[in-house]
């Protein structure tokens, strides 16, 4: 028997501790949102302004299946890229279902290049390296390079292992390779199948994609000279314009950034092999050898003659040379060299790849033959003025439907309402610092339906307080005191407030998976709020009033208490007197 009181002794007797640890959670989530800057809540593109533009996946034709979680993963990564070439800050590039992505471009933003750029198909291209260097280094080779020209990569991190690879190469044949940490990424391109490693090309210096007319005699050569020592590719906005416009049938200048962080930037020859010749790439590790990560890289029965054509003229020249550039939208994810000509149709790229890097480069070459294209479903523009006003209406209907909610639980419950509005006020702190910590971590955004969803949960956390109410009121018209009341009534109301509020978080959870677009921020916000309504009353509700039915004013039933017995219509209990008989006269019997 002493086990039972015990425990029963342990959750009565100690709410205080309960209500100092949800304060201190309060006061750490609080310190977090002020030491992270970011004290209000992100606003979503229907209250703080911008772009919203809704792109529907569909299959190429002749192929099936093409709408799958990695081909959409992959499309957003790329118009994640897109739309950071446009100099944008916080916009969001999210799968929404499964065959659309929603693009929402926050204010200051051209919506029309914007629309231009993430709605269009991605462009990679294979280009032959011409001339290379760290951006705002000296240049190390020429701007105008031919096929002898001497080895040299223009890296700083090259120069010593270059020096190495030019002694090795000096005596030899032009179609010997350098090493591969002569490379700018040191990181080299060979034939998945082995093939013979006689070269497929003609092995003649004029007929190397290096090869380029003299400048002097040739203006669009100028120009690009010109563009080429003018580029700055640690300038975003100069890495975003480089190459625009070019054709794949033409040589330009490109940014990329190399294995040490550093930009590089790059002249770059004709296009030879386009993306979509890529039948599909896949990030391997090499179990057997010690290559560790590489890519592998399966091409079409087209694509393979125009690989093996240029592998073969490539691996005739020397660093920087005898390497291509894997070019997706006029930037360049990769720069491996050749030592041979690949023509089994297949290639992989290998050396001190991470993980991540050899998926992601992975993923790009995929990007390039996915059979997808993106039409626009929706684009909606939405003026800071007016979501001014959105916000505006709906802080004011929040007012107003709390006012009610208050002014309803004074009238009703009196005393008791000191306890449910302090839980409102908890409540409303938290929901509040949990959405301004949310943006930055998952890029939560507080839209107009996500403010509704926080209105509605008014009334939800009102509920759980109401169900407990009732429970102790309920106890004491049974003719228990406050404080046993209290404890009685509460597992009955615990089960009823969990039940109601996981069917809230089901249907929230449920409306959130099938639902697309703006729906889903209230879902989201309701779904939160629920879940802070259960927290709120286990750790600040309940404790608060254990801990005020012990006070004289509550436990006494006084008259605005909410609790005087009463207003509850409790009986008093009968009371049983003894009645005294007159004494029997027993002899006049």
């Amino acid at each position: 028997m002493a086990a039972p009181k015990k425990g029963r002794q342990g959750t009565q007797g100690r709410p205080g501790r309960t209500l100092a640890l949800i304060l201190i959670a309060i006061v750490a989530l609080t310190g977090g949102m002020f030491a992270s800057g970011h004290t209000t809540p992100r606003l979503g593109i229907d209250l703080a302004g911008g772009t919203s533009i809704t792109l529907q996946a569909k299959n190429e034709p002749g192929q099936k299946n093409a709408i799958n979680p990695t081909n959409m993963n992959t499309a957003v990564d790329i118009m994640n890229r897109r739309v950071n070439g446009l100099g944008v800050t916080e916009a969001e590039v999210q799968t929404q279902g499964d065959s659309n992505i929603i693009v929402n471009i926050p204010k200051g933003t051209n919506s029309e290049q914007a629309r231009e750029q993430v709605g269009t198909t991605a462009k990679l291209y294979f280009r032959p390296v011409l001339t290379t260097e760290v951006s705002g280094g000296d240049p190390t080779a020429s701007p105008s390079p031919s096929a002898s020209s001497s080895a040299s990569t223009g890296s700083d991190k090259d120069t010593d292992k270059d020096k190495a690879t030019d002694k090795a190469t000096s005596s030899s044949s032009p179609s010997t390779s350098p090493s591969a940490s002569s490379s700018t990424q040191g990181r080299a391109v060979t034939d998945a199948l082995k093939a013979d490693p006689t070269p497929s090309g003609s092995g003649s210096a004029a007929s190397s994609p290096s090869a380029s007319p003299s400048a002097s005699t040739d203006p669009a050569t100028a120009k690009l000279q010109a563009e080429y020592t003018a580029l700055d590719c640690t300038k975003k906005t100069a890495r975003a314009k480089a190459g625009d416009g070019v054709k794949a049938a033409d040589p330009t200048v490109a940014c990329g950034q190399n294995s040490q962080g550093q930009w590089q930037k790059y002249i770059l020859g004709p296009a030879e092999v386009e993306g979509t010749d890529v039948d599909k790439a896949s990030a391997l590790f090499d179990t057997q050898g010690a290559a560790g990560w590489k890519v592998t890289m399966d091409f079409t029965s087209k694509g393979a003659k125009k690989f093996a054509s240029i592998t073969g003229k490539l691996a005739q020249n020397q660093s920087p040379q005898n390497q291509f550039a894997i070019v997706l939208d006029g930037e360049v994810v990769s720069d491996p060299f050749v030592s041979q000509a690949l023509t089994g149709g297949s290639a992989e790229i290998s050396g001190s790849f991470k993980q991540q890097e050899a998926e992601d480069l992975a993923n790009m070459l995929s990007y390039g033959a996915l059979p997808l294209t993106f039409t626009e479903a929706s684009v909606t523009t939405v003026t800071a003025a007016l979501g001014g006003e959105q916000l505006e209406a709906g802080l004011i209907a929040g007012a107003i439907g709390l006012a009610l909610v208050i002014i309803y639980l004074v009238a009703y419950y009196r005393g008791l309402s000191l306890i449910a509005i302090a839980s409102l006020l908890v409540s409303a702190v938290m929901t509040y610092v949990i959405m301004s910590l949310l943006g930055p971590a998952i890029g939560f955004a507080l839209n107009l339906p996500a403010v509704c969803g926080a209105i509605v949960a008014i009334g939800i956390t009102a509920d759980s307080f109401i169900v407990f109410f009732e429970r102790i009121r309920d106890e004491i018209r049974e003719g228990r005191t406050l404080r046993p009341a209290v404890e009685r009534g509460w597992p009955r109301a615990r089960r009823t407030i969990l039940v109601s509020d996981f069917v809230s978080f089901l249907a929230a959870a449920v409306l959130f998976v099938v639902t697309v677009g703006k729906v889903q921020g209230f879902a989201f916000t309701l779904g939160l709020t629920t879940l802070l309504d259960v927290v709120v009353v286990f750790f600040f509700t309940k404790p608060l009033m254990t801990i005020l039915a012990r006070k004289k004013f509550f436990a006494e039933g006084h008259s605005w208490s909410g609790l005087d017995p009463k207003r509850l219509g409790v009986q008093p209990p009968l009371r049983r007197t003894r009645r005294v008989s007159a004494p029997v006269d027993t002899k006049e019997a």
